[in-house]
């Protein structure tokens, strides 16, 4: 009731704002960046390489928020744009993880998988109707009577997909072997700017093996980390003779440059922002780590990549002032709000943690279980730390579901490592608490697994299928949201909102119903 109240009582305000001040007037354009893996922490480290019409004019002309949370665990770059455009969790919005682990058919899969649908220069077989709900640019082409264009460019089709949704004009992403700009035919029309492009001798499908990445700037500008190690003019390649050369290309500044050449080619073709219904463009940048750096964590790299995203986005803001006026368009830039971490303990340190193999821990698990409930194979596969078990087995053999899980995790919390296990029945069925509330935020009937394992910080992963050991670090990257353009008045707001926020209050703005699922509060200092 409580919230019901203070509901009305925001929107009565918000009301007589509007009344009051003609920045209520919708915005001809919408232009939503997600910058994947952004911090603050980063963006004033680095400020002294940023021109002024970049971060510099964001930040003094927008209306800042100091930070952004997530409220589920297991952040990634699907999970959380899906997040930012429907204003709901993944236990709504559908979209836990980039991959999803299909138990009846043993089978990792994209979380997007859809066979009833091809791919324009692509092989992969994907829609958005595996997200659950609306999304801010379905709402807005309701609105609209379908005239509102709505574009997504992304360098990956869960991140295209997620802020696209499902009434796109057209989402576009890099495909992972030619490099082509891809998208999938759920779309119904394909956009003859991308094509001619795709066609055209300028694709970086015939320059990939040409590009080379080198410091923009003098390397000795690059001096914001005193732990830096190997301050050198590196040079990486991208050719084809490895298998991974396009994914490598997206961990490197390069990707946004590609991400804004094609965006910027459509909003000018597309006039959009021109027309008498607001037009939408979803774009996502990278701002993260690069694996082939020599420091991992305080590389060269990293510095250049932000000094690019900041060339990126002055480039970004003066196309669109060129074509529409940022006096007429409604700019938000938001984070993925988590931070992929190569850390590297010298030799011979000693840390707190240790090694989780998940491996070892399902074989033990499953011995206590045949212990317990007869020989069997209870244990379906560990996937993305969650456990699967066997439902049909467990039914076959008249064995309760809840009480099974109850079991499994009450042998599994004494493990080392493990600081909690929350079963999906606790979450489901049982006594709420803020820890089972936060992995019921993340968790969605018929995708997520039987069994959350919390490992402790400092522990690393060590998974079975591959080479690869991931460090656990519960520390929040704190990353700004930022609103700029049509009346937005200048203000640094020192406090975290909810990326469940986002999307009802830029619907607000368009005067369009949010999405349908979308749970977060309408920001009062938009208005």
């Amino acid at each position: 009731m409580i919230r019901v109240i203070s509901s009305i009582v925001a929107f009565l305000s918000i009301t007589a704002l509007y009344s009051q001040n003609p920045s209520g007037e919708v915005p001809k354009l919408v232009v939503g960046i997600t910058i994947d893996q952004l911090r603050g922490d980063y963006i004033e480290m680095f400020k002294g390489t940023f021109g002024n019409k970049g971060f510099n004019r964001l930040l003094n002309s927008g209306l800042v928020y100091n930070n952004v949370k997530y409220d589920f665990p297991d952040l990634n770059r699907a999970s959380t744009i899906a997040t930012i455009f429907t204003g709901a969790n993944p236990s709504y919005h559908g979209i836990t993880a980039e991959k999803k682990y299909l138990i009846n058919q043993n089978l990792e899969v994209s979380s997007f998988i859809d066979d009833n649908f091809m791919g324009n220069f692509t092989n992969e077989k994907v829609s958005p109707l595996p997200l659950k709900v609306s999304t801010i640019a379905d709402e807005l082409k309701i609105a609209s009577g379908g005239q509102s264009d709505v574009f997504a460019f992304a360098p990956d089709a869960s991140q295209a997909l997620a802020s696209g949704g499902h009434a796109a004009s057209g989402a576009y992403w890099i495909e992972d072997i030619d490099a082509k700009w891809a998208t999938t035919t759920f779309y119904k029309t394909r956009n003859t700017v991308v094509d001619q492009h795709n066609r055209g001798q300028n694709a970086l499908t015939y320059t990939i093996n040409s590009v080379s990445w080198k410091p923009a700037l003098n390397i000795e500008k690059y001096d914001a980390f005193p732990y830096t190690k190997n301050r050198y003019a590196f040079q990486h390649f991208f050719v084809n003779t490895k298998k991974d050369n396009v994914r490598k290309f997206k961990e490197s500044p390069l990707v946004n440059k590609e991400v804004n050449d094609i965006a910027i080619k459509v909003l000018e073709s597309n006039s959009l922002g021109t027309r008498m219904n607001p037009d939408f463009l979803a774009l996502t940048f990278y701002a993260g780590n690069y694996s082939d750096a020599l420091d991992k964590n305080y590389s060269v790299e990293i510095q250049d990549t932000y000094h690019r995203l900041d060339n990126e986005l002055a480039r970004l803001l003066d196309a669109i002032d060129g074509s529409v006026g940022l006096e007429n368009t409604l700019i938000f830039i938001v984070s993925t709000g988590y931070f992929v971490e190569h850390e590297v303990i010298p030799e011979g340190m000693v840390t707190s943690g240790g090694i989780f193999y998940p491996d070892r821990s399902q074989a033990l698990l499953n011995m206590y279980l045949m212990a317990t409930y007869g020989r069997q194979q209870w244990i379906k596969k560990y996937y993305n730390s969650q456990f699967f078990f066997d439902h049909k087995l467990l039914e076959d053999n008249k064995i309760d579901l809840g009480e099974f899980q109850s079991t499994a995790a009450e042998f599994l919390v004494q493990s080392a490592g493990i600081q909690d296990v929350i079963t999906s029945h606790q979450m489901l069925h049982g006594a709420y608490n803020n820890t089972v509330q936060y992995y019921r935020n993340g968790y969605f009937k018929g995708v997520s697994g039987d069994l959350f394992l919390e490992l402790q910080p400092g522990w690393n992963i060590k998974e079975p299928e591959s080479n690869n050991t991931q460090r656990v670090n519960n520390n929040a990257i704190a990353s700004p949201v930022i609103f700029f353009g049509k009346g937005i008045v200048p203000q640094k707001i020192n406090r975290t909102i909810n990326a469940t926020d986002i999307a009802p209050s830029v619907s607000y703005r368009l005067r369009i119903r949010a999405p349908n699922a979308a749970d977060g509060e309408i920001l009062k200092e938009l208005f």
